[in-house]
């Protein structure tokens, strides 16, 4: 049996969590606590276009604001 995180032609959707790290997830689990949907559901090849877009710099939210103060 193939995982639902390993289906090359799912649907799946882009997480998000409070530290702004991001997630591709199967659109038929449910999104863990702490996490919102930002992308999707969609292919999975958007979604990762979206990743890749929207999460260039992936320290945590937390660790940025540190170095900023």
């Amino acid at each position: 049996m193939t995982s639902p995180f390993d289906i090359e032609d799912g649907t799946y959707v882009v997480l998000v969590n409070a530290e702004n790290q991001h997630s591709l997830w199967p659109h038929a689990v449910e999104v863990p606590a702490g996490w919102s949907v930002v992308c999707g559901p969609t292919g999975r090849s958007s979604c990762l276009e979206y990743v890749s877009t929207h999460w260039a710099d992936l320290r945590p939210r937390s660790l940025l604001a540190e170095l900023n103060n």
